[in-house]
């Protein structure tokens, strides 16, 4: 049995974006982004997250982001053989965007948080790498590297995106569930495709069609 040591976080998901190889784990001191904008938009202290990623197999473990306060992690995904991490820091009014190889550390971008109306579902993507949004009010927002907003369906999320092509999901009820499929082009949001099912994006970066 091989012992893993996140200093009590015992939480583990497989990092998005096709990899079989890093793990992360987070101990979601005060709930998700969103939750800790909020609270310290309220005026209370913010303790930052702990952000762990694990390498497998040998099962290393690293911390690429020291914890500083008034700092939070969001989501990793994998890009192009590095970890990709999202890094708000709410005192500084920054987001940061990092690549993390072991040994090294380096910047993609700062936006100003003041690009953001708010970190509500504030998350990254790849191919290429991008910082998108979804508030939650009938739109769907790209902040990096382009600037694009256009109102997508209600229950519609961002699954991946390809290029000049987004996938997104929605879901019905009607009354059984199902799900559909709906390709948009990233400079407006047009739908360019629609098909029953979902996909998933596999360890190995194959994309599975379910249906």
């Amino acid at each position: 049995m091989v012992t893993i040591d996140l200093h009590g976080i015992t939480n583990m998901e497989l990092v998005r974006g096709g990899t079989d190889k890093w793990y992360w784990s987070t101990d979601y001191i005060h709930g998700d982004l969103y939750e800790a904008e909020e609270l310290f938009r309220m005026g209370h202290p913010v303790q930052s997250n702990r952000l762990y990623l694990i390498h497998y197999p040998d099962g290393t473990v690293y911390e690429p982001v020291p914890a500083v306060a008034g700092q939070y992690l969001g989501y990793p995904v994998y890009d192009n053989g590095a970890v990709a991490l999202l890094v708000v820091n709410f005192p500084d009014g920054i987001i940061r965007i990092l690549r993390f190889q072991p040994g090294e550390l380096s910047e993609v971008t700062q936006i100003p948080l003041s690009a953001v109306q708010n970190c509500y579902n504030l998350m990254l993507h790849i191919n290429p790498l991008s910082l998108t949004r979804s508030p939650g009010d009938g739109n769907f927002e790209i902040i990096w590297p382009e600037q694009v907003r256009f109102p997508i369906e209600e229950r519609e999320t961002l699954n991946f995106r390809n290029g000049d092509k987004l996938y997104f999901t929605v879901w019905y009820e009607d009354p059984d569930y199902r799900e559909e499929t709906v390709v948009r082009s990233v400079q407006d949001g047009t739908s360019l495709d629609r098909y029953p099912g979902d996909i998933r994006i596999m360890p190995n970066g194959e994309k599975w069609k379910l249906k």
